[in-house]
């Protein structure tokens, strides 16, 4: 093997040792990293000699002094490229606050990185662009507290909070007992029980003011998984039913704010496609997107919708 890839490996071993509540036998690490016995042993033997506290027991195998903790920016450079592109996504979006703790980020990484690794990075540094229309051609704002609901989720800590409602601007003190954070294309939405409703809700962040986290913990009223939460309104929306021609298809998958329940090919060129939704108003402007590649066949008061959206884009087009 490489010296990087020995290097690599040495610093998985420290991290797995660490990590590890009981200690480990070499056999065992052998067959994890896939080497030999022999090789594990001038791992330890190369850690012991850059004075890494490394212990062994004669029944229980090897683990590491407690208390020792390996330097946090030892890594190579496909790590590096990975967490640049992380933070230009992070850098991307439409969140000034996020924005902004992502360069503090970046500065702070660059400036613990050694010689070699600090002029790599900068040289990918604005020549990684992620979501290029975002990055250039939004206005930034405060996208809320997310950090502050973070901790309150850790923490499982109920919170409360004002919320303005997006039908009719009305402001309304809020208890909830946040379970998720999730980012919707240029907004961050919190899915949490609300115990107005006695129900799982969603709410958008930048319409979230004066959050404060309460000092009582909750349980999560349902054993549901991220993927139930986000998709919660596959039982609680309508039934919608659209016609998507195959050159849409792809585009309309990967960006559709909900998850498909069924399907069946109309033709070689259209897919008929069933999900449910609940905010109607706020799908009818998204699949406008798709201009005539996509047909709304139901509910009527979606296609009702649409057509007084269009009707009133005609009529402010010609005045």
């Amino acid at each position: 093997m490489s010296r990087l890839k020995s290097s690599e490996r040495r610093m998985k071993l420290i991290l797995k040792l660490q990590q590890s509540k009981e200690r480990i036998t070499a056999d065992k690490l052998a067959r994890e990293f896939g080497v030999s016995r022999r090789t594990i042993f001038r791992d330890f033997n190369a850690l012991s000699e850059v004075e890494v506290p490394v212990t062994w027991d004669e029944y229980r195998g090897y683990g590491i002094m407690e208390g020792y903790s390996v330097p946090p920016l030892m890594f190579n450079q496909k790590e590096l490229a990975t967490i640049l592109v992380g933070l230009n996504f992070v850098k991307s979006q439409v969140d000034k606050n996020l924005i902004d703790d992502a360069k503090g980020v970046e500065l702070k990484i660059k400036n613990a990185l050694p010689k070699e690794l600090k002029a790599y990075m900068e040289s990918l540094d604005n020549k990684t662009i992620v979501d290029p229309f975002l990055h250039f051609g939004h206005e930034k704002k405060e996208g809320g507290n997310w950090y502050a609901l973070s901790n309150a989720i850790s923490e499982r800590r109920t919170i409360t909070f004002e919320y303005k409602s997006q039908s009719d601007s009305k402001v309304a003190e809020r208890k909830v007992d946040p379970y998720l954070l999730v980012f919707y294309r240029d907004h961050w939405n919190m899915i949490g029980f609300s115990h107005k409703r006695d129900a799982i809700r969603n709410f958008v962040l930048d319409r979230m003011k004066n959050v404060k986290i309460l000092d009582q913990n909750f349980e999560e009223k349902e054993n549901i998984n991220a993927e139930g939460l986000i998709f919660r309104s596959n039982e609680l929306g309508t039934d919608v039913k659209v016609l998507v021609d195959k050159s849409a298809d792809r585009a309309f998958r990967a960006n559709l704010p909900t998850k498909i329940f069924k399907e069946s090919a109309e033709n070689n060129k259209k897919i008929k496609v069933w999900f449910r939704f609940e905010n109607l108003g706020f799908l009818n402007e998204w699949l406008l997107q798709f201009g005539n590649r996509v047909k709304i066949l139901g509910p009527k008061e979606l296609i009702k919708k649409r057509e007084e959206l269009l009707r009133e884009m005609l009529d402010q087009q010609a005045g």
